[in-house]
């Protein structure tokens, strides 16, 4: 697991997982399963109305809390203590090279010379963390370095609304890293396997490249489902509700109809598309052209039509939608099953942030 997943952590046990995206907000609860594994205990989803939360920044800090109340009410949950995250330029996540040295001497490093680093001037408004990743392929006497860091306002506006919720934040994770948490605990993978996380939700995609447990790279942007259906609503002269709707459930009409509409929908579908091939080539090329074995899909644009098959066909590379229960028995006496159905990826991230267990990094 990666040493850099909390940015801050407490010592509570009691711990829930809350997706917090831009069109809507996720609780996950997973316990162990005495079984064996793991099983979803609880699980529920309300919308969030738009601009609450923009490219990963809280607008209206008093109506997230409000929504959070609700959907805690709703859910059953009693526990308090919660695993959240942050994804977009809220959070910056970069590989680095250092000289081999001691992990504390290296913290201190990167504290006294940010600039050198990361895009902040000053570390005292920053909270960070790295991960070695091992030792350089082409320099021995250096290693490669995963960093991750966000502002402190940024962690704390979202700490702060949720306390504002009677909550407590025991862990801050990031997105892609949720996605990471759920690939490994869902799927089986050789120590050389690499697999591209792919995460297209409403507002922002993450791309998380792993090679056995361990981030090799990442990337998030700020094009998602929103986008679509913006384009959509523009395109066909309604509301962005309705175009949200046809592009969820399809339009009404002949079967000749709907099919011509799907085929249609990849033109809107076509820039996030694009984006994910540009960020795919440019791994392959820094990275030496690795193989990568598979592309695991996941947020509510993987169930869009055709974007499996038109991301395989741009990239060589087996492609899928991710199963984040795979592996997760369901407590169907909490669990509205036919609603876990129906998201399917798009519960990956919250699933993700609800394995996660105080002292794991």
């Amino acid at each position: 697991m990666l040493d850099f997943k909390s940015l801050f952590s407490g010592s509570s046990k009691n711990l829930v997982g809350l997706d917090i995206g831009s069109s809507s907000l996720k609780l996950a609860e997973v316990l162990e399963n005495p079984k064996g594994g793991y099983i979803l205990n609880r699980f529920s989803q309300i919308s969030l109305p738009r601009g609450i939360i923009v490219d990963g920044i809280i607008n209206d800090a008093s109506l997230l809390t409000a929504k959070v109340k609700e959907l805690f009410k709703a859910s059953g949950n009693l526990r308090k203590g919660v695993v959240t995250s942050l994804s977009g330029h809220s959070v910056i996540i970069k590989k680095v090279g250092f000289p081999n040295m001691e992990e504390e001497e290296m913290r201190d490093m990167i504290r006294e010379d940010a600039a050198q680093y990361l895009p902040f001037d000053n570390m005292e408004e920053v909270n960070f963390d790295f991960q070695i990743l091992g030792e350089n392929e082409y320099n021995s006497n250096q290693m490669d370095v995963l960093l991750v860091a966000a502002k402190k306002d940024i962690i704390d506006s979202y700490t702060e609304a949720l306390q504002a919720a009677g909550l407590d934040v025991v862990i801050m994770d990031v997105d892609s890293f949720a996605l990471e948490t759920v690939y490994e605990e869902n799927y089986d993978f050789d120590e050389d396997d690499i697999v591209a996380l792919i995460n297209i939700g409403a507002s922002i995609t993450n791309i998380n490249v792993v090679r056995n447990d361990t981030s090799i790279f990442t990337r998030d942007f700020t094009l998602g489902g929103n986008t679509i259906t913006e384009s959509l609503s523009e395109k066909l002269g309604i509301t962005f509700d309705e175009a949200e709707r046809i592009k969820i459930e399809g339009p009404e009409g002949t079967e000749a109809e709907i099919n011509e509409f799907r085929m249609n929908l990849m033109e809107h579908v076509e820039p996030i598309c694009a984006e994910i091939e540009r960020s795919i080539e440019f791994f392959r090329s820094t990275f030496g052209g690795d193989y990568i074995k598979s592309i695991l899909l996941s947020g509510g644009g993987a169930k869009l039509p055709g974007i499996v098959s038109d991301l395989q066909q741009r990239l060589g590379v087996d492609t899928e939608i991710i199963n984040p229960l795979q592996k997760i028995a369901i407590n169907n006496k909490n669990v509205d099953s036919s609603l876990v159905e129906q998201l399917g990826p798009a519960l990956a991230v919250s699933v993700g942030l609800a394995l996660r267990r105080v002292g794991d990094k």
